[in-house]
């Protein structure tokens, strides 16, 4: 039977709902999604797409950290953005933090609404680097 291992980071939103921030499975990060939650007071951070893209890869960051991992061993991002208008903006941000990096492969969609009016979400998965040290 496979092993999961649930991920809290006290550097990151609380899950506010029945989810946990990130599952470890085999030697695999899946990463729920991010929007602009400032994980110490829990409010939504608003402003404009790249603001909040800069607080979604803050929380990601910090899910991979506490995963044993990092952006640099992310493999896959999902981005829901509430208008593909604000893609090069969004796109800009995403791209500075993969700077230096292997880009992941990634998806893109606009979606009909995201939680709290949020501009952008993203998830992703990585691997951890634990369990690639552990094998």
């Amino acid at each position: 039977m496979t092993d999961l291992r649930a991920i809290a980071s006290d550097q990151a939103p609380a899950a506010i709902g029945p989810y946990s921030q990130a599952i470890v499975c085999d030697g695999w990060i899946y990463c729920s999604g991010q929007i602009a939650l400032d994980p110490a007071s829990g409010r939504f951070e608003g402003g404009d797409v790249a603001a909040q893209t800069t607080r979604v890869f803050s929380n990601l960051r910090a899910v991979l950290a506490a995963a044993g991992s990092d952006l640099g061993k992310v493999v896959k991002c999902q981005v829901y953005l509430a208008s593909m208008d604000d893609f090069a903006a969004m796109n800009a941000v995403y791209e500075s933090a993969f700077e230096g990096l292997t880009p992941p492969a990634r998806a893109c969609v606009e979606v009909a609404r995201l939680p709290k009016d949020a501009l952008v979400e993203i998830d992703c998965i990585a691997r951890s680097a634990r369990e690639e040290n552990a094998g």
